[in-house]
């Protein structure tokens, strides 16, 4: 079959893309961003063509799906409805895929991205797997049994999945602009859940999940005694973690992981619950995650002369705030500085306060404007990122521009956070540096 995918370059839609073209699809797609993007090495390396003009044909057979930041009245969208190409929604065509493998859809509000990693990991370290990871990762082959699904909650995408597996690292208020409030939150993740086939494995500490009326099985897992699966003895380390899991009040084994912050055990513990559920031995488990290296742009580090540069893909307040913890971690004696891009107006607005707590974890803080590219800043009167950064104590704003402000930080630890991409800052510092 052929696919033509809109907004390509989107961590979704670039993974999604390579699924497709490993499965012996004709893939090709369009995007707005001409720049290089970390997502588009996989497209690359298949050979997927690029478009970023709307002069190219299309065959009439072609299947046309669409990230939701491209709208309808887009000239690429308006193209393709002219064209009248059978046009379908991107988590349809993600199901479509799911029911052909035994699927672990991972979901919640944090913590996806690295929980399918590890999976992901112990899997291709002794029976293989195929996976579809949202930070551009994705391959497939038929050879495999087992296929890995970071599950989005976004515009309630993961509805449409029917995992044979599935797992919840936590639920949170997110996304406020598709959702009413936490409960109708937590009635979709309900609905994922209750889609699960054999096995839901949900982080038993998280308030939210333990609401949840499951009618598939559950496992708890987390740092509560009241869990199925517990973690205990944790100590974090410089050059790592080390903890125990207990299983139905009896020692599994003991883990040392190179990863830092809590909330990386308990993803690890989720991770390490699955794959003994599926059949792997402690000893497996345990050896490949000795070797575990996260994904891109989660806690991505690079040393340039005397300062430490790290580029990291959180942008909610509760990851921005562990994450620091993690680097904290790893870096007792250095001084943390951030440099947070941050990504759509609606949550800059809902989550206001929460971003001024969190980012004072950093002893130094910087920010730049807000990125919405599925947004409109004249739907959100007087919200910028000054409604933050005015609040931090020595704050101060940046940007390409003036990104010579962080020469006084040479020798530090220096974060940048978001989703949105700070290639072009990060390139800038390296440059002066």
């Amino acid at each position: 079959m052929k696919y033509y995918c809109i907004g390509i370059k989107g961590t979704g839609m670039s993974t999604l893309a390579q699924i497709l073209c490993d499965l012996g699809n004709e893939v090709s797609g369009y995007d707005d961003a001409k720049d290089y993007k970390f997502t588009q090495k996989g497209l690359d390396d298949r050979n997927i063509k690029i478009y970023y003009d709307n002069n190219h044909e299309i065959d009439k057979d072609t299947i046309v799906t669409y990230s939701v930041a491209f709208k309808e009245d887009h000239p690429e969208m308006q193209r393709v409805k002219k064209l009248g190409l059978t046009i379908k929604k991107y988590n349809e065509i993600m199901q479509d895929v799911i029911k052909e493998f035994k699927t672990i859809g991972v979901s919640g509000t944090h913590g996806k991205t690295s929980t399918c990693s590890m999976i992901r990991h112990i899997l291709e370290e002794t029976i293989g797997c195929n996976y579809f990871i949202g930070a551009g990762d994705g391959k497939v082959s038929r050879d495999n049994e087992y296929y890995v699904v970071e599950s989005d909650e976004f515009n309630r995408h993961f509805t449409a999945y029917h995992p044979t597996y599935s797992i919840i690292t936590n639920i949170e208020k997110e996304h406020m602009e598709c959702y009413k409030d936490i409960d109708d939150i937590r009635n979709t993740f309900e609905i994922f859940a209750n889609q699960t086939k054999e096995l839901v494995i949900a982080n038993g500490d998280n308030e939210e999940t333990r609401k949840i009326n499951y009618n598939t099985k559950v496992l708890f897992y987390g740092f509560n005694e009241n869990n199925d699966v517990v973690i205990k003895n944790l100590e974090l380390k410089e050059d790592g973690s080390i903890f125990d899991v207990y299983i139905n009040n009896e020692l599994y084994g003991n883990f040392d992981i190179p990863l830092f912050g809590k909330h990386m055990v308990a993803n690890a513990t989720s991770a390490i619950t699955f794959c003994k559920e599926i059949g792997l031995s402690y000893e497996q488990i345990h050896r490949a995650l000795e070797t575990f290296v996260n994904a891109k742009r989660r806690m991505e580090t690079e040393v340039v002369g005397t300062t430490t540069i790290i580029d990291d893909y959180a942008h909610h307040p509760t990851e921005i705030k562990v994450t620091l913890e993690g680097v904290k971690q790893k870096y007792p004696n250095s001084k943390i500085v951030v440099v947070f891009r941050p990504n759509t107006y609606s949550r800059t607005k809902d989550f206001t306060n929460e971003f001024i707590d969190a980012l004072q974890v950093a002893d130094k803080v910087y920010m730049t404007e807000v990125s919405a590219n599925r947004e409109k800043q004249e739907d959100y009167p007087g919200v910028s990122s000054h409604l933050i950064i005015d609040k931090i104590p020595n704050g101060e704003m940046v940007e390409e521009e003036t990104i010579d402000k962080l020469l006084k930080e040479k020798g530090n630890v220096v974060v940048f956070m978001g989703c949105a991409d700070n290639s072009h800052l990060i390139s800038g510092f390296k440059e002066l540096l």
